[in-house]
């Protein structure tokens, strides 16, 4: 699909990507994305550096740094790209703990950005998609069980959402990835489910899009986020979808798209997609979210994306 609401680099996100944000978006032209969002990682309080942050050294002063020279070389390449691509400039947020929605307004109040993506990577303030050892120390604090871990990080999520919402909701159901099952329904256990079912009422509520992200797909597992059983009730809900690759590097931009489609066509209803892009001043009248006013909502049929130049460049 030509569009991505989801990316990295390793510029500006050493030791979680690789390559140099002006290679990622040289590629996406190649590609044929028509759009392409970029969505580097916000800064973070102390308390929630990585291993390799803390090993590099890294500071506060140094994430707040990294994130203006990174909105100053995305501004940059929007600019020199402009006749090849669309790029919309935003960041991720890292919902974590009290002290993140101060975060996510600081970013928003010191940039100009375009939107954010809403995600929580984490869970009793423990990494859940880091790895196996940080994800059994969260499910530890929740309980003891992937059931109780679940119910947290569902119950987090709705706070997210509630504090921030966001238009675009990342990975929606990233707890699956190091779980002792990524495959299991949600529906086996009713808590879980229930919480699943009250979190998509809140996104589709005010109006949130949901990505289909196909990395969940090179992890090894057989669905994107979310799963389809998600994307059907969230469909039912008048709920709408974007696309993301979730790239960490060139390897990664656009990867398996072609069975993000499949599983769109086979395995739920979706047949209209939408996608972020900058409006024109008669378009940004009445924006999608006021924090955002020159930031637009657009959808294309999927029968219609299929056409585009993108499937004959990949």
């Amino acid at each position: 699909m030509p569009f991505s609401h989801h990316s990295h680099s390793g510029q500006f996100c050493p030791g979680h990507a690789k390559d140099s944000l002006e290679e990622v978006i040289q590629l996406a032209i190649a590609k044929k994305f028509q759009v392409f969002c970029l969505t580097e990682h916000m800064p973070r309080g102390e308390l929630d550096y990585y291993p390799e942050e803390i090993e590099a050294s890294q500071t506060g002063s140094w994430m707040i740094a990294n994130e203006a020279n990174y909105f100053r070389e995305a501004t940059r390449l929007r600019e020199k790209y402009a006749d090849q691509i669309r790029i919309v400039i935003g960041f991720e947020c890292d919902w974590i703990r009290p002290e993140s929605r101060a975060l996510v307004e600081t970013s928003m109040r010191a940039l100009p950005f375009e939107f954010f993506m809403g995600s929580i990577h984490h869970t009793k303030t423990v990494p859940i998609d880091y790895d196996r050892e940080m994800y059994e120390k969260a499910r530890d604090l929740a309980g003891g069980t992937d059931e109780k871990l679940f119910e947290a990080f569902f119950d987090e999520q709705l706070d997210m959402l509630q504090q921030l919402k966001p238009v675009v909701v990342g990975h929606f159901d990233l707890i699956r990835l190091k779980s002792d099952d990524p495959e299991r329904s949600f529906q086996q256990w009713r808590g879980v489910w229930e919480r699943i079912l009250r979190n998509l009422d809140y996104v589709a509520g005010y109006g949130g899009i949901l990505e289909l992200n196909s990395a969940a797909l090179r992890k090894g597992m057989s669905e994107p986020y979310p799963k389809a059983e998600i994307c059907q009730e969230f469909l039912a809900r008048g709920g709408r979808f974007c696309l993301s690759d979730d790239s960490h590097g060139l390897d990664q931009v656009g990867l398996n798209y072609a069975r993000v489609l499949e599983f769109i066509e086979t395995k739920t209803d979706i047949s209209m997609l939408h996608y972020l892009d900058l409006g024109s001043e008669a378009e940004t009248q009445n924006p999608v979210d006021s924090r955002f006013p020159g930031t637009v909502v657009r959808s294309i049929s999927v029968e219609e994306m299929k056409k585009m130049a993108f499937w004959q460049a990949s």
